[in-house]
């Protein structure tokens, strides 16, 4: 009797070992489609990335022409009266000049109508 008590210890350890083989392949096998699922997951989040920065790019092209436009106005319209300013300056500086001029050397004192106390 005991050496069937023996073989069957021995084939439940057997079994046992075996069980314990499947197991580990289970593991190594939801391991591996955890991985692959995670790498898979990666690259679409970088091709979504990809994408959307392909789209802003391609409305940011289409909009900022006309910021580019509006700009380019504006400094134009910027220059112009720049140059309006100057040459006001330059035509009527002088008069300017000798006005003040004529202002802070002409002084006449005035006596205020009331004081106030």
């Amino acid at each position: 009797m005991s050496a069937q008590n023996s073989a069957g210890i021995q084939t439940l350890l057997d079994a046992e070992r075996e069980a314990q083989k499947i197991v580990q392949q289970a593991r190594e096998y939801r391991t591996k489609r955890i991985r692959d699922a995670k790498s898979e997951a990666q690259k679409e989040i970088e091709d979504y990335k990809k994408q959307k920065e392909e789209e802003y790019k391609k409305f940011e092209g289409e909009h900022s022409s006309g910021f580019k436009t509006a700009e380019e106005e504006s400094n134009k319209e910027a220059d112009a009266k720049l140059q309006e300013i100057k040459d006001a300056g330059k035509k009527q500086g002088d008069e300017v000049i000798e006005g003040l001029i004529r202002v802070t050397t002409d002084v006449k004192p005035q006596v205020p109508e009331k004081i106030a106390a």
